[in-house]
């Protein structure tokens, strides 16, 4: 698993805007079409997909 980075205020947007609570999670990929997201405590990871 990579590392996460803390999110840009953008992608603290998007975590925010996909229901999540953007103190949460950490930035692993973030892609044009997709932002693959790692949570802080658990490590569990999710995929935001980005309309195109």
């Amino acid at each position: 698993m990579k590392q996460g980075k803390r999110p840009t205020k953008r992608q603290k947007m998007e975590i925010k805007a996909n229901g999540l609570n953007m103190e949460n999670w950490l930035v692993e990929r973030d892609m044009p079409s997709m932002m693959v997201i790692i949570h802080r405590h658990s490590g569990k990871s999710r995929t935001i997909r980005r309309g195109a």
